[in-house]
């Protein structure tokens, strides 16, 4: 009767440590969220393994590299994650794992004079390993209930979890109730550092990803900027000539006027009128970059073929950053156009509204869409093919919002979708 119990708990315990990664991989690594098919899918390859390693009788060397591999094979096919950050986290999970299961273990034994908690081919020892994994299933629950945990808190977690771990380590070491090799020790003390240098590691690759979304959104501004700086003065050229040469054209239309040529003169004035439109058509709210995002993505919507209105109401002078109102409406104008062109021609339509109410700035982007959007625990999913930087646009628009303790939301109601960013700002005097 022992034995099936052990392998039954073993599967248990194996679906339980499957569940928890995925999940992990879904938070750490902006991956989808499994659905109850690939989660079960999951957890009957974790039972074949088990299986496996239990009838060859195999060691957890051999289980943790299994595991790994399958840990990375389902990250990829059910969750759309990098397979080399998939393989980072499953190593270091298994290592995780396995090193507090040691801990588990050894600590219980020392709590209760017997060294047969070490043995999990035993029911003392499966104590121990069911011990850990109820820990682990209450983590995994609290992250959970705080879904707003954002990377520094998580780093800051996860950094308590690996020091506690090395403290455990080297209090074992020091005891003398429970008779553990030295070996053993040196193995577990060097594998606990080693996760606290995987965890500062991760940490610093995710820094990275951060600094090198935000330098990009720079570098767009700069770019930005030239172009704004362009049109500017293609607009005071054009104001400066026409005020120039206004003189000559009040004598050449009264001539014509005074000669019954009414439709030269009709013609002259077309003439005259069409860098005005030009003109009258460009919104300028006295940010360079708001200027121009508004009006080149009302160039691009008119290439495409979609009808662009913007209605604008910014305030003058505020602590509002460029970089973050790049940040904010450029990745909203975007998704906006990219939505709008896969429509068809007659429906197509991007609406900008930027209002504000007393110290509140409401930016609202409505556009037409064809494919109804995927939300995954209250997060809208990137429709964009591949991994890379996709589905980013509103975690930057969100991260920039912060900053002036606003949000950015979105809902959609037919064939309209909308994305409302609301921002607290402050006037600014300049002396």
């Amino acid at each position: 009767m022992t034995d099936p119990f052990i392998l039954f708990s073993n599967i248990a315990a194996g679906g339980v440590r499957i569940f928890v990664c995925q999940f992990l991989i879904f938070r750490l690594l902006s991956a989808k969220k499994p659905n109850q098919k690939q989660i079960a899918a999951a957890f009957a390859g974790m039972g074949v393994i088990t299986v496996i390693l239990f009838v060859l009788g195999l060691s957890d060397f051999y289980r943790i590299i299994l595991e790994v591999v399958w840990i990375a094979v389902c990250a990829a096919r059910f969750q759309g994650a990098a397979a080399r950050m998939s393989l980072f986290v499953g190593i270091f999970y298994e290592i995780a794992i396995s090193f507090w299961q040691f801990l588990a273990a050894a600590w219980t034994g020392v709590l209760f004079h017997s060294p047969t908690f070490l043995d999990y081919n035993t029911g003392y020892g499966q104590i121990a390993v069911w011990l850990l994994h109820i820990l682990l299933i209450a983590a995994a629950l609290y992250l959970w209930k705080h879904p707003d945990m954002d990377g520094k808190d998580g780093f800051h977690f996860a950094s308590v979890i690996v020091v506690a771990g090395f403290l455990a380590i080297i209090t074992l070491s020091q005891q003398s109730i429970l008779l553990i090799a030295d070996d053993t020790l040196d193995m577990w003390t060097i594998l606990s550092v080693v996760l606290m240098m995987s965890v500062l590691i991760f940490n610093m690759n995710r820094q990275y990803e951060i600094e090198k979304e935000f330098a990009q959104v720079k570098s767009q501004q700069a770019e930005l900027l030239e172009c704004n700086y362009t049109t500017l003065n293609h607009a005071y050229s054009i104001n400066a000539r026409l005020f120039h040469d206004f003189h000559n054209h009040i004598g050449v239309l009264r001539h014509l006027l005074a000669h019954n040529k009414l439709e030269e003169a009709i013609q002259y004035l077309d003439g005259l009128q069409a860098p005005v439109k030009e003109m009258a058509h460009t919104i300028w709210t006295g940010d360079e970059t708001v200027d121009y995002l508004i009006n080149s993505n009302a160039k691009a919507a008119k290439d495409s073929g979609i009808k662009y209105q913007a209605q604008v109401e910014f305030p003058r002078r505020t602590n509002l950053r460029s970089a973050d109102l790049c940040a904010i409406l450029g990745n909203l104008l975007d998704n906006a156009l990219e939505a709008a062109r896969q429509t068809p021609e007659d429906k197509r339509f991007v609406r900008l509204t930027i209002r504000r109410i007393n110290q509140m700035l409401i930016i609202k982007v409505e556009n037409s869409f064809s494919a109804l959007p995927v939300k995954e625990d209250g997060e809208l999913k990137t429709s964009k093919e591949g991994n890379g930087l996709h589905g980013w646009g509103l975690k930057s628009a969100q991260t920039a919002a912060e900053k002036y303790d606003g949000t950015v939301q979105t809902s959609y109601t037919g064939s309209t979708f909308r994305a409302v960013a609301t921002l607290s700002y402050q006037g600014v005097s300049i002396e």
